[in-house]
């Protein structure tokens, strides 16, 4: 079975964390046992990852040069696509005691240049800040910035992902039995000139609506999004909530979660199934579980 499991940003990087190397490291030394238990069990994997928070700190610490001396987004994300995966392939090598082959490829990602998302910033980068703090970052350098929680951070274009230029590499890959890192904070975006080459362009693209465009490509089997909630929960923080076991595309769909927490993930969830393969929500830790279908919450087409 070849399964794409996606890394929720829990996997680097526990909310409130200081963004460490170290701390970072130690997170992904959890998530590569979870994910070394889905080879072991006989599947091909490949592997993605968020970036928000690592994207958001480049950014701020290219905010201290020159405005023209700052990398735009899409080389800030191709930086963190190496950063993290490095982490990721050297901890998951690890975790397999070197008996399977991990490679990182940095991914583009082709968005369309008259995405309406250009006009309505919703991704969230970088790090958290009280509204007064933010306020004066985002009048500072120009940003857009939006509540989360009950904190405030940046927001960038997020623009749909809409083709994988990378897709032969991957394929090749997977055909020598690599496990493959690839498309880390949803891939570098790019545009499509009208002579046929590409350019990068300023936004983050959402990884899971990225995850579920890779796995359908690929036609993989099953797309895990793994996070730090261990399923879909009907009436969500009320007395009545309740872990949700199995969903199909259509109830997917319907349910009504916030854009800023479970929504992106089972929107992805059912734009996969629907082709066909199986979508799979949970924990990182359970994800072999979710996979066998005796954790998380399943959509299915």
């Amino acid at each position: 079975m070849l399964v794409v499991a996606a890394l929720g940003g829990n996997a680097l990087l526990k909310r409130g964390e200081p963004l460490t190397a170290g701390n970072q490291r130690a997170n992904v030394q959890i998530a590569a046992r979870s994910l070394a238990a889905i080879v072991r069990a006989g599947h091909d994997l490949v592997v993605t990852h968020g970036n928000g928070p690592q994207v958001g700190l480049l950014a701020l610490q290219g905010a201290a040069y020159k405005a023209d001396e700052a990398y735009p987004l899409d080389v800030l994300g191709a930086e963190t696509e190496g950063m993290i995966g490095y982490i990721i392939e050297q901890e998951l090598e690890n975790a397999l005691n070197h008996d399977r082959p991990v490679a990182t490829l940095l991914t583009q990602v082709v968005v369309d240049q008259h995405d309406p998302a250009f006009a309505k910033p919703t991704k969230f980068v970088g790090p958290v800040y009280t509204q007064e703090e933010a306020e004066t970052r985002a009048e500072a350098a120009g940003w857009h910035i939006a509540r989360d929680g009950d904190k405030w951070r940046r927001v960038v274009p997020s623009p749909k992902p809409l083709e994988i230029p990378d897709m032969r590499v991957i394929g090749l890959l997977l055909e020598q039995g690599v496990v493959v890192i690839c498309a880390g904070g949803g891939g570098i975006p790019v545009l499509r000139r009208d002579d046929g080459g590409m350019v990068g362009v300023e936004a983050v693209i959402d990884k899971d609506a990225a995850s579920a465009l890779l796995a359908r490509q690929l036609e993989a089997d099953a797309l895990l999004l793994l996070t730090d909630v261990d399923a879909i929960y009907r009436d969500f923080g009320t007395d009545k909530a309740a872990a949700i076991e199995t969903l199909t595309v259509e109830q997917a769909r319907s349910l009504d979660l916030p854009a800023g927490s479970m929504g992106p993930k089972l929107s992805a969830a059912a734009d996969f199934a629907a082709t066909g393969g199986i979508s799979g929500i949970g924990r990182l830790e359970d994800a072999l579980a979710i996979l066998d279908g005796k954790a998380g919450t399943c959509v299915l087409g």
